[in-house]
């Protein structure tokens, strides 16, 4: 039986790629001449240190747009709240990797409202779709898509 799996996950190397050029354009960009600011990643969670808030926003945007160039989503990025620690600045910012029981049971109810003839079911932190036939697997693709989560998703591990 056709089946796939859908999944969040972001890639990581491309992920650390786009913090590597964030930080690069900031060495190059004039409005941050002889500033502390900087881009650090460490494990899923990319942490900016800047001089004052109003640098944070904007490499923040400077980050989104490298992201966007590397192929990474942006809807993935978890924003916390700024700490100000002295005269530094700090803002991290958390990825979310894989579907949390909430997104999931949201996912299932979609696919059950489109009255589509598959079977989904929650395995961990992704969502195993199995139907007879691949058209009917295309559509659920398609419904993921268009579906307004909080988190992008993908498509892995389809079985024919």
């Amino acid at each position: 039986m056709p089946s796939f799996d859908i999944v969040s996950e972001i890639d990581l190397v491309e992920l650390k790629n786009a913090v590597d050029n964030a930080n690069r354009e900031i060495t190059t960009r004039f409005d941050f001449r002889g500033v502390e600011a900087s881009f650090e990643l460490k494990e899923s969670i990319v942490t900016m240190i800047a001089d004052n808030d109003f640098q944070l926003r904007q490499m923040l945007d400077i980050l989104r747009g490298t992201c966007v160039k590397r192929g990474v989503d942006t809807a993935a990025f978890e924003e916390k709240d700024v700490q100000h620690i002295g005269k530094i600045y700090k803002q991290a910012i958390a990825l979310k990797q894989g579907i949390e029981q909430a997104t999931s049971k949201k996912i299932i109810k979609l696919i059950k409202e489109a009255k589509i003839k598959v079977q989904a079911s929650i395995q961990g932190e992704q969502v195993r779709v199995t139907g007879k036939k691949r058209d009917e697997l295309q559509q659920v693709m398609a419904l993921a898509k268009s579906a307004e989560l909080d988190q992008p998703v993908q498509f892995t591990n389809f079985r024919d």
